[in-house]
């Protein structure tokens, strides 16, 4: 073993690690004499006399031990475990552990134990051969606490062997040379470090001799290592050690030599360091958008079950984003989609607890946390760009239970000219629950009703679950005879169909991972649309969902189903209200890809409706992964009518916005249980600024669209709507950036003001953008609402008022009727006169709103289109404005333009913080009228302007 320098966790948090430059030198690295360095310290060495007498004694006993344990193994067998755990060490023979645990700190300790629903002894501790300290807090060895069995400072790990320069990187070779407590250790690894971009840095650890399974996701394949890396890459050779630096500051962002490497079959464990507390991301969990790192667990595993804190949800994504002590951000990406615990601890560190797949990570240098995202976009994908009815208002409940009462709460809506885009359906429009049905009796007008949307410049969007029934009787429902047919469903263990239990009865579960599934379908997708020409799909229940726990018939009691570890996963087992982790699927078993099912889903159901609308397809699933955002877009499930529930979707909201899903809302009013008027207000005007903004019910509670409140409240929910109808425009040039650029539409403070600490954990307040700042009322009977103002010159977005804030809370009126906006100094935000429809919206004049800045420059975009072309951007086919103002001038450029442009023109534009009333105003160099209010707010009316044209607006 090489003598390396054993550092505290401080010192290994703060300082790096020499190169190593090369693997024959290790030997002259002992120094002369060092005897090799044992788990714990050893007993003093006796006598050569002492030691002969000692050994005499020892073959007398182990001669009789021998003896016995021949005796009784011919009455016991040997026992079938397939690996122990290494003997426990103790000091001078009495069970006492090293002095160094007790110099661990608290927040430095790795949890030797971390299984679930134990109470861990000394003795189960030292039999790990850890450190037993019993905290101080509290009496009892909680989960999400300081661990009472941690790993000791020397805990053995991996020997880096070898490592060598490669035209990517550099590969290494790991050796373990102590078994773990966990079966089947995979003793030799390959280490592989990727400089793939100068902001991007790839790490694989994998098993050189036996190909292990890898996420299936499509990630960038580079063959050029990157010229000017902003980071370093050091290791530490044994324990081994790897850590990565941002160059110019010298910050650490990865250390994993601060807690041992592990690496079995069913096991992988690594820790590293965090430069700071503000973690993000890490979804999906109910939770602030600021994770707590003390001692918090967050599991992930698909599961279906209304949110609640602590427990793993509908979706996973194994991404987090992290704020350095200077304002930069990093993030950190692990490309795994086994079951998994992440535990955040205050010293502050991170540890991934993975039962299956690799090691294979990303790290992504930012500096900044929008350029983050980006990176981990262009590696998992960028979101598509949304149709533009999908940024209109939906409508929906499970328990219209007629097509007749669905189409009459359209035409409701129409009568009080409330705005609305879209209808959807809940499972009750089906024939006893039977996907690609609709109830001939309850529904038989629905074919009539989507027509009539449509004839309306409205959409319908229908639901379905994966879970086909198999329970009909033979050649009378086509979608599982076929499927049959074509060996498409999901197997057991044992090759045959598994079957589970959803809302049809017994059901089989399509194979997602099959391309034939696919084609399968887009069959039955198709066949549907042929009676029921609908516009979008709701994927539901994908997780996937079953009644049972795993079959009909159970699941068999073997290692896929009962590993050695099981993360902290609700209900406790893998197979909890979903199918067996041992089903058989095309490309794995359950038990690896079970969270990549509702993206595969996704990617049939957006694959078949490219297909069959040859437009834009509009996809809404419950649950996602990585790269769902290319594909569909998510809403936050099963919520309840609380104000609890109301401020929860923005950290919600905002966390999927940085996971590369911003087509993302909560169900506005509640889902479960029955609204009050004054929260059904409240969320519809924070749910006018949700990017995907859905009214939905559950079944057998009240009424909650607009239109079945008092003329009051629906007049404040018309306005709210209508307010979202005018930015339509602004809304859709911040997902044409999110489409290319990977940018957020629901954007966190901390991202527009990195430097700012009060931001960085700012969840009730958010930007669309840069610029448009959102304060919504979250409490009950509140008439004012408290907001956060980072240093700056900030307006009301509807009178234009100022406010010049140095960094501070600033009491707002909120009125029932009003939601509180703000536009940041220097911005350009095109609107739109608004209308019942986006369609009709989207044609009226534009009216432009600058906000400008202390030295009178603001700069805005429009990106505009028809709005539902496949690939308008990527086939040229839209139209790209660029805005300036500066010197009293402002600026329209057009940078690409196209047909659409010239239907729309510029009406009216409005400069809030124009100091001084202009003696006059031109408009290309032509006088024009205008008025000056004393808030300082200039506005120019009846311009006339083609949008397809350059043109600028002067006043002195």
């Amino acid at each position: 073993m090489v003598s390396y320098e054993r550092l505290t966790p401080e010192e290994v948090h703060f300082s790096g690690a020499a190169l190593l430059d090369n693997d024959e030198s290790t030997d002259a690295d002992l120094k002369e004499g060092d005897p090799e360095l044992p788990l714990l310290p050893q007993s003093p060495r006796c006598s050569i006399t002492a030691a002969l007498l000692t050994l005499g004694g020892l073959i007398v006993v182990l001669s009789a031990v021998w003896l016995l344990g021949t005796l009784f193994w011919i009455h016991n067998p040997p026992s079938t475990e397939s690996h122990r755990p290494p003997s426990p060490k103790s000091q001078n023979g009495t069970g006492l552990q090293p002095e160094s645990c007790s110099q661990v700190p608290e927040g430095w300790r790795f949890d030797c134990y971390p299984e679930r629903n134990v109470v861990v002894t000394e003795d189960m501790c030292h039999a790990r051969n850890c450190c037993f300290i019993q905290s101080s807090r509290g009496n009892v060895s909680a989960q999400n606490g300081v661990p009472w069995c941690f790993y000791t400072p020397d805990y053995p790990s991996y020997e880096l062997m070898s490592i060598v320069d490669t035209e990517m990187g550099k590969v290494g070779k790991l050796l373990r040379n102590k078994k773990t407590y966990y079966p089947k250790d995979i003793d030799a690894l390959q280490l592989e470090v990727l400089f793939e971009e100068d902001h991007r840095l790839r790490v694989k650890i994998t098993d050189p001799t036996e190909k292990r399974y890898e996420v299936p996701i499509d990630v960038p394949v580079v063959h050029k290592r990157a010229s000017n890396p902003s980071y370093t890459v050091d290791f530490i050779k044994e324990p081994f050690g790897l850590i990565v630096k941002r160059t110019q500051t010298g910050a650490v962002l990865l250390n994993t030599s601060i807690a041992p490497l592990f690496y079995a079959d069913q096991f992988l464990q690594m820790s590293s360091s965090l430069p700071t507390r503000f973690i993000y991301g890490l979804g999906e969990h109910r939770s602030n958008f600021l994770h707590d790192v003390q001692w918090n667990t967050l599991t992930m595993w698909a599961r279906d079950v209304p949110p609640m804190e602590l427990t793993n949800l509908y979706g996973v994504h194994p991404f987090y984003l992290s704020m350095e002590a200077d304002g930069n951000a990093h993030g950190f990406f692990m490309l795994n989609s086994n079951a998994m615990d992440v535990v955040l601890q205050p010293a502050p560190a991170v540890t991934w607890r993975m039962i299956g797949g690799i090691l294979d990570f990303y790290i992504f240098l930012g500096p900044d946390p929008s350029s983050v995202i980006g990176q981990y976009l262009d590696v998992v994908g960028k979101p598509a760009m949304p149709i533009y009815w999908a940024l209109g208002y939906h409508l929906c409940r499970w328990g219209y239970k007629t097509s007749n009462k669905t189409w009459s709460v359209v035409k409701e809506m129409r009568n009080y000219g409330i705005p609305q885009d879209v209808q959807w359906n809940d499972i009750d429009y089906m024939d006893r629950s039977l996907d690609f049905t609709y109830d001939p009796s309850g529904f038989s007008t629905l074919p009539d009703l989507v027509k009539d949307l449509q004839r309306h410049d409205q959409h319908y969007v229908m639901i379905l679950d994966p879970g086909i029934s198999n329970s009909q009787p033979p050649g009378s429902y086509w979608p599982f005879d076929e499927g049959k047919k074509k060996g498409i469903f999901i197997n057991d263990s044992n090759g045959d169909i598994l079957i589970g239990k959803v809302w049809p009865g017994l059901t089989a579960f399509p194979d997602f991972s099959n391309p034939d599934t696919h084609e399968w379908w887009y069959q039955n997708l198709q066949r549907f649309h042929n009676k029921v020409p609908f516009d979008g799909v709701w994927i539901d229940m994908n997780e996937p969902s079953n009644f049972f726990d795993g079959s009909l018939n159970g699941c068999p009691d073997n290692e896929l189903e009962n590993p050695p570890y099981t993360p902290g996963i609700l209900g406790g087992t893998l197979k909890g209200k979903t199918v067996c982790a041992s089903a058989r699927q095309k490309i794995s078993v359950h038990y690896n890809i079970h969270s990549l099912y509702g993206l595969m889903e996704a990617q049939a159901t957006e694959s078949a409706l490219r297909r069959i609308t040859k437009k834009r397809p509009f996809i809404i699933s419950r649950s996602t992964f990585p790269s769902q955002g290319k594909y569909s877009g998510h809403w936050l499930g099963d919520n309840r009518s609380q104000w609890k529930d109301l401020a929860t979707s923005i950290p919600g909201m905002l966390t999927f916005n940085i996971l590369g899903i911003p087509l993302i809302g909560a169900d506005i009013c509640g889902f479960g249980g029955s609204t009050t008027e004054e929260l059904c207000v409240r969320w519809t005007q924070l749910g006018a600024f949700y990017p995907f903004t859905r009214n939905h019910n559950s079944i057998d509670e009240q009424d909650q669209e607009p239109t079945a409140f008092s003329p009051a409240a629906r007049t404040a929910m018309k306005e709210a709507i209508l307010l979202r109808y005018s930015l339509f425009p602004h809304l859709y040039t911040l997902f044409h950036h999110a489409h290319v650029s990977g940018r957020t539409v629901a954007t966190p403070l901390l991202f527009q003001f990195p430097t700012d600490e009060k931001t960085y954990g700012i969840d009730k307040q958010f930007l669309w953008g840069k610029s448009l700042l959102v304060t919504p009322v979250l409490d009950a009977g509140r008439d004012y609402v408290v907001g956060y103002f980072p240093k700056g010159l900030w307006y009301d977005f509807h009178t234009g008022n100022s406010l010049i804030s140095s960094g501070e809370e600033i009491k707002l009126e909120a009125p029932a009727d009003k939601i509180n906006l703000h536009l940041r100094e220097g911005s350009v935000i095109p609107t739109q006169r608004p209308n019942t429809t986006l369609w009709v919206s989207s044609g009226q004049p534009l009216h432009l709103i600058v906000s400008l800045s202390e030295d009178g420059r603001a700069k805005g975009d429009l990106y505009w289109d028809d709005g539902e072309t496949i690939d308008s951007y990527e086939s040229n086919q839209y139209a790209y404005i660029y805005f300036t103002v500066e010197q009293n001038t402002m600026m329209s450029e057009v940078l690409h333009n196209h047909e659409e442009a010239t239907y729309i023109t510029v009406e009216t534009a409005s400069f809030y913080g124009v100091k001084a009333k202009p003696e006059n105003v031109t408009v290309n160099s032509q006088e024009a009228a205008f008025t000056y209010l004393d808030n300082q707010v200039l506005t120019v009316t009846d311009l006339g302007l083609n949008l397809s044209h350059n043109f600028t607006i002067s006043w002195m």
